[in-house]
């Protein structure tokens, strides 16, 4: 029992270390560590000097500003085409591979109804070694190639999106059908490993927000001002609004992509911490009844979580409202909504009294500055 209470406690602290103040600036950490570690490697590439780097900058912060699974794939997609002519990404399920998405082909939406033969040479060769590959136009399906037009230059780029220990899909990358299209393997790399990445994050937060949601045996809807992030753990079936022609039996048959199988993988550690999380030591509520103690441990975490969703949502707001000392004035239509939201939840509860909200509000948003929140602020 002893070790199970220690391993709690660092889960605990690891958790809360991860997703208490630093997720905000994350995603900008992840860019630019991205960048870092494979800017030997870009050379010449994505254009030159600064520009190069700061374009790819660009590209990689599109990506990370989506909240929803879809709008991180689309933005993966749409920013390919900086750096190739064409791209499609291919949802890997059962040793198939089902269209998702093209970007700049002739027939977009034919893409969405296309089985891709994994079977091929360049697809099992990217399966098999988990890593990118480029191959020559005779090494892809054929009937791809006969059907999208083969690219001007003999060559193709077939790049693995990982989610944990999966490839849960496949990008795929030409130079387009027109002679002197672009082909950027460097970048399309980096872009497709920010996007990995970001997801798997992603799903980190998802946890923690349906963690601390949940209110005893009640379901409620999380109310916080932004949506909730609808990350890789809720991968139930991203291209629902992108199913293919094909019979209602056929398509049954790819209901649930193989991003949702890598999702369970995702999911096993942060669905472990999330469980250990309610199992703290905190000696603040030591003299308080178990029951009591779990509900303001629940309020206290809940407006952690709010404070997290409006800081996420409005770094730049948060930024210069810190600057100019007017916090309140500049988010007071989130913050009062999460009030209401903290309120209806924890207002009537044991917990009332100690207003987790507030006293979060002042140590997360206005880093134990009240100051920064401005005069209009009131408790």
């Amino acid at each position: 029992m002893a070790e199970k209470t220690l391993i709690e406690q660092i889960v605990e602290k690891v958790v809360s270390q991860v997703l208490d103040n630093h997720l905000p600036q994350l995603r900008e950490d992840l860019a630019h560590r991205v960048l870092e570690e494979l800017q030997p490697h870009l050379g010449g590439s994505a254009g030159s000097g600064d520009n190069g780097a700061a374009d790819l900058l660009k590209a990689i912060s599109d990506i990370h500003a989506g909240t929803t699974q879809k709008e991180i794939l689309r933005a993966l997609l749409d920013n390919t085409g900086r750096y190739s002519g064409r791209a499609a990404l291919f949802v890997i399920k059962a040793g198939t591979a089902t269209g998702w998405q093209g970007r700049s082909f002739d027939n977009n939406d034919d893409v969405k109804d296309f089985s891709l033969d994994v079977g091929c040479e360049a697809p099992a060769k990217v399966l098999a070694s988990r890593t990118a590959t480029a191959a020559g136009v005779s090494e892809m399906d054929p009937r791809f190639i006969s059907q999208f037009g083969a690219p001007a230059q003999d060559q193709v780029l077939l790049l693995p999106l990982h989610l944990k220990d999966k490839v849960a899909a496949l990008v795929y990358a030409d130079a387009g059908t027109n002679a002197g299209g672009k082909m950027d393997a460097a970048a399309l790399e980096v872009l497709v490993s920010a996007t990995s990445a970001w997801l798997e994050v992603a799903s980190l937060r998802k946890q923690a927000l349906k963690e601390g949601a949940a209110d005893g045996t009640t379901a409620e809807k999380f109310e916080a001002p932004p949506p909730p992030v609808q990350t890789v753990s809720s991968f139930s079936d991203p291209f629902a609004a992108h199913a293919p022609k094909h019979a209602a039996a056929a398509h049954a048959a790819i209901e649930e992509p193989a991003m949702a199988m890598a999702s369970a993988e995702v999911v096993s550690a942060p669905t472990a911490m999330a469980a250990a999380a309610p199992a703290r030591a905190a000696d603040a509520f030591a003299q308080l009844s178990p029951e009591d103690a779990e509900i303001h441990r629940k309020a206290q975490r809940f407006a952690r979580l709010l404070m997290d969703e409006i800081k996420l949502y409005n770094q730049a707001k948060v930024g210069e409202g810190r600057k100019n000392k007017d916090l309140y004035d500049r988010l007071k239509d989130d913050i009062d909504k999460s009030r209401a939201t903290y309120q209806k939840r924890y207002g009537n509860t044991v917990a009332a009294s100690a207003d987790y909200f507030s006293n979060e509000l002042i140590r997360s948003l206005a880093e134990d500055d009240i100051s920064l929140l401005g005069a209009n602020f009131r408790r």
